[in-house]
């Protein structure tokens, strides 16, 4: 079910693009969907010269296109995988509903897709509470922390599939600018299930003040220069060297006892600059060029204000403490703006469709149009409880169902099964993919606008509820 009000000669155009023999290698799904599905109604006479082409091509409207191990984007019907599409829309309506009159989020949008298939992709709301512009479901937004499994991980495992580096490798083995620390012997393992001792976060920001209110030395000015080159807002600019600060800070930092679970931003600061020392290239090179260009999810990027118009892009806070600004197109996260607005915890943005055909790669044991990206005995150990007989539901970077179901506590339905794995993040975002189902769940929202403070979407338990009604609507 779809909520674009398309006029019929839309919708019967993306049908016939559906019917389209498979494109050419090197031509991309994205591309040819948004020439006939996103433009302006193709009338008659373009009806009629799809309906010529499906012909000359030997196929038919009934035949519709789809690769196996690729993800199909528009159009299949719900009851075609198994879901009762009635429960679906009620449900899922009623649940939105719920969350935009307590002003959960101004708006949102939600993606389902079953077998390969986005059997449901709707969205809801406004960009902002003004009502000036109504959200679109190729709107990009801030995926806050899903970035560490949507650009940490894939890079890390393909590293490891390359034998660069080892899961239980020490810290000091991949950077040995934390040797020697109470971290150098810290494994890959332990810090991506947040077990290895990190503390939670730190607010970096805090120490660039004095305390009378102004800047410290050599951290921020009011105009841009060759040594204060990080923008951070307008009028406000980092020092360049800034970065080595917080890596400092991190390696100085008290831990605790390894096998403790504490959720920690720390060590995916660290991961950018692992990956650059691994592969030669910047990070979000490597990703663009190994991973996101090879399944089509070309509007996954960081500083989405670089490539998309302020229009596409969903804006997250009014932050009244640090930029003192509306948040719009650069990252949400504190720390991650202060790194350039690239890092491994945050910084990430997208839409809704191409973060599925990231977690369609995942489902598929690492392949997607043929290709063998990640390998799958890879995947297999990451999405794998790690401690479960510890009481950990953590996955290797992936977030997991919760050991034993809580209904207040839980970000997952009741239903999920425990193979379910993905990622919420704090701008209100979520994905979970289910193996065992062929499933993937996707919420986007910007929860945090105007401030991070309202957290009706945690209250009336939003996410996992909605999560609920896919399973529910399962025949």
């Amino acid at each position: 079910m779809y909520s674009n009000k398309s006029s019929w000669s839309k919708v019967a155009a993306q049908i016939f693009v559906l019917a389209l023999p498979p494109a050419p290698k090197g031509e991309q799904l994205p591309s040819r969907l948004r020439v006939v599905g996103s433009g302006s109604p193709l009338g008659v006479r373009g009806l009629l010269w799809l309906f010529f082409l499906c012909l000359s091509a030997n196929v038919t409207a009934q035949s519709p296109r789809h690769l196996t191990d690729t993800l199909t984007v528009c159009c299949t019907p719900a009851q075609e995988v198994g879901l009762n599409d009635s429960i679906l829309q009620l449900g899922i309506d009623s649940i939105m509903a719920e969350g935009l009159s307590s002003n959960a989020f101004p708006g949102a949008q939600v993606l389902i897709a079953k077998e390969g298939k986005v059997v449901y992709h709707k969205a809801w709301g406004w960009h902002t509470y003004d009502s000036t512009r109504k959200v679109q479901l190729d709107d990009v937004y801030d995926f806050a922390s899903i970035t560490k499994v949507a650009a940490s991980l894939p890079a890390l495992m393909q590293l490891i599939d390359q034998e660069k580096i080892h899961i239980d490798a020490p810290l000091r083995t991949f950077h040995p600018d934390f040797y020697p620390s109470n971290k150098s012997e810290m494994s890959l393992r332990r810090l991506l299930t947040h077990t290895a001792g990190l503390k939670a976060w730190i607010p970096f920001w805090h120490d660039t003040k004095r305390k009378n209110g102004k800047w410290k030395r050599r951290t921020f000015k009011t105009k841009p220069s060759k040594r204060y080159s990080i923008k951070v807002a307008e009028n406000l600019y980092l020092h360049r060297n800034y970065r080595k600060k917080i890596l400092k800070a991190i390696k100085n930092s008290p831990v605790t006892e390894e096998g403790k679970y504490i959720y920690s931003d720390m060590g995916f600061y660290l991961y950018p600059e692992i990956v650059e020392r691994l592969s030669g290239k910047p990070f979000e090179q490597y990703l663009k060029n190994n991973i996101y260009q090879k399944i089509g999810a070309n509007s996954l990027t960081f500083n989405a204000f670089e490539h998309f118009p302020k229009g596409k892009i969903i804006p997250t806070e009014r932050d009244t403490f640090f930029r003192m600004e509306q948040i719009h197109g650069t990252v949400h996260d504190e720390g991650a703006i202060m790194l350039g607005g690239i890092s491994g915890h945050a910084g990430l943005f997208g839409t809704a469709t191409d973060l599925a055909k990231l977690f369609q790669l995942y489902l598929n044991g690492g392949t997607y149009d043929g290709e063998q990206i990640i390998q799958k005995a890879t995947l297999d150990e990451f999405t794998r409880c790690q401690y479960c007989d510890e009481g950990i539901r953590r996955g290797i970077g992936f977030d997991k169902p919760l050991v034993e179901y809580h209904p207040q506590k839980s970000s997952t339905a009741k239903d999920a099964s425990l193979a379910t794995f993905g990622h919420s993040g704090y701008t209100g975002t979520l994905v979970w993919a289910d193996p065992e189902h062929d499933l993937i769940y996707i919420f986007l929202s910007n929860r945090v606008h105007p401030t991070r403070l309202r957290r009706a979407i945690y209250d009336l338990n939003i996410r996992p509820r909605i999560h609920q009604v896919i399973y529910d609507a399962m025949e």
